[in-house]
């Protein structure tokens, strides 16, 4: 088959590179000449927010995905009309893209999410009591777009373009999981991961599996993933983000369309990885085994800060010689503070031993440049 990817990020890269022992034809887009995907695919240089390009790009393909949402849906929806598998379609996409649309699809279809009010501009009054979230409309990624307004002086930094503003919730933990349907109506969970931010970049720090959840909690965790598979029309892989406030209850954060950062541990920690599971319902093929093998984690690699430029690994070596433990580089030449540039991978015997190890292997290495 040949497949489109639109987006050639890590993602797509990762997609790839795990479905090259089979046998299709990978085809990405993305407005960077060096993005990751550039050397393992044919590669395009243009930009999939852009009507015509995603169009001229799509329509000689047996079928078109995404690695990232911010991607021009109307001409996925035109692609569809002429015949193009898009996976997930061009509807749920558009709904997803748009924090708008995404916050009252779980209201509608009963999805617990924190209350939320809509403002369209800055001359709305907003009825949210302190401290609150707002969350931009759109173009919202890795932690940017969104920003906790806690007190009235901090009124004065809202931001003017539509957003969501949300109730604040007094997170306990913050929990991933990641479903996946294929065409057929097949559908596999991947065990609950826990997420630990790092505060300053607000980027994912280090990812866990699996965890120790009650049977309430667990319960309400399957009761949202079949009410959100039973509301989402479409095939797909998505990794829903959420909240465990600290009295037991769980929320809705957002949901992503595509692949994430929070099942990369799925690559060595789980039967088959997040990026085997989107390979088959790309495909419409039998969905694979998620069960997790013991304890695993991940830990992002992030430019440090004050170094931007040709990159170095430092203390790489050191990391290598460590048993259990997998480096995942994503082909990005140049750093800066903040960027990821790739992850690595734990397996442990138990969450002490784990939680010991990516300590010990993020204090080891460091993302800068020459």
């Amino acid at each position: 088959m040949k497949i489109g990817i639109l987006g050639g990020g890590q993602l797509g890269r990762m997609l790839i590179q795990s479905a090259l022992k089979y046998d299709d034809e990978f085809y990405t887009l993305d407005p960077a000449s060096d993005a990751p995907c550039n050397t393992i695919s044919h590669f395009t240089q243009g930009n999939f927010n852009d009507y015509e390009t995603v169009l001229n790009f799509g329509k000689d393909k047996d079928v078109v995905s995404i690695e990232i949402e911010h991607v021009n849906a109307d001409a996925l929806a035109e692609l569809e009309k002429q015949g193009i598998k898009v996976v997930p379609n061009a509807a749920i996409i558009k709904t997803i893209q748009q924090k708008i649309l995404q916050k009252e699809f779980y209201k509608i279809h009963d999805i617990p999410s924190p209350e939320f009010q809509v403002v369209w501009n800055s001359d709305e009054k907003i009825i949210m009591p302190l401290p609150f979230v707002q969350k931009m409309n759109t173009g919202g990624y890795d932690g940017k777009g969104v920003q906790v307004i806690k007190t009235e002086n901090d009124y004065q930094n809202l931001w003017k373009e539509a957003s969501v503003i949300e109730n604040l919730v007094d997170i306990d933990k913050e929990l991933s999981v990641i479903v996946a349907r294929n065409e057929s109506g097949e559908t596999k969970t991947f065990p609950v991961t826990e997420m630990v931010a790092d505060p300053k970049l607000n980027l994912l720090d280090f990812n866990i599996c699996p965890v120790f959840l009650s049977e309430d909690i667990q319960n309400q965790i399957d009761s949202i993933t079949q009410k959100f598979l039973n509301a989402v029309n479409s095939p797909g892989l998505f990794a829903i983000e959420l909240f465990l406030d600290k009295e037991g209850k769980v929320w809705v954060n957002e949901t992503a369309p595509r692949l994430h950062n929070s099942g990369h541990q799925s690559q060595e920690g789980n039967a088959n990885s997040q990026f085997e599971q989107m390979y088959r319902v790309v495909k419409n093929l039998p969905l694979a085994d998620t069960d997790a093998l013991g304890f695993s984690g991940m830990l992002n690699l992030v430019g440090a800060e004050g170094h931007a430029g040709k990159v170095i690994y430092e203390g790489m070596e050191d990391v290598l010689k460590l048993p259990k433990t997998y480096v995942h580089l994503y082909g990005k030449t140049e750093t800066k503070p903040g960027r990821k540039m790739g992850h690595i991978n734990v397996l442990a015997d138990s969450r002490e031993d784990l939680m010991e190890k990516l300590v010990k292997v993020k204090s080891m290495v460091r993302v800068i440049a020459e």
